[in-house]
């Protein structure tokens, strides 16, 4: 038996909004999208380097205000990039946790979270 990586769903009520936030300033890119017809809500998958989300518009996908923890190999250097960006709804800092690491938490315009934490080096 395995398993692979579980692929969380967030909820988004705005597809332009979630693609400046996700795409635009967080650097996601689009893997594909669909739509039952046109004019109807919007199921997405988006990925940055190995991690991957799907973003919908469909009522009881997912609930407003999920979180999901994304390592990240060089922290700091993300964090940097995305305050060059100076997007006006997010100035995400790094936090140091109790146990050591720094964590950079970033909420999107729907109040799910995205907590960005350092891969640990073995």
């Amino acid at each position: 038996m395995s398993f692979d990586a579980a692929i969380p769903i967030h909820r988004i009520f705005d597809e332009g909004k979630a693609r400046e936030f996700y795409l635009d300033f967080l650097g996601f890119s689009v893997d594909w999208e669909h739509r039952f017809e046109p004019d109807t809500p919007i199921y997405l998958q988006i990925r940055l380097g190995d991690c991957i989300l799907h973003l919908s518009e469909h009522s009881g996908d997912a609930t407003p205000g999920s979180t999901a923890r994304i390592p990240v190999a060089d922290l700091r250097k993300f964090h940097a990039s995305l305050q060059r960006k100076s997007y006006k709804y997010a100035q995400p800092g790094l936090e140091k946790m109790p146990w050591g690491l720094e964590e950079m938490k970033v909420a999107d315009n729907f109040g799910n979270t995205l907590i960005f934490y350092p891969i640990e080096e073995s």
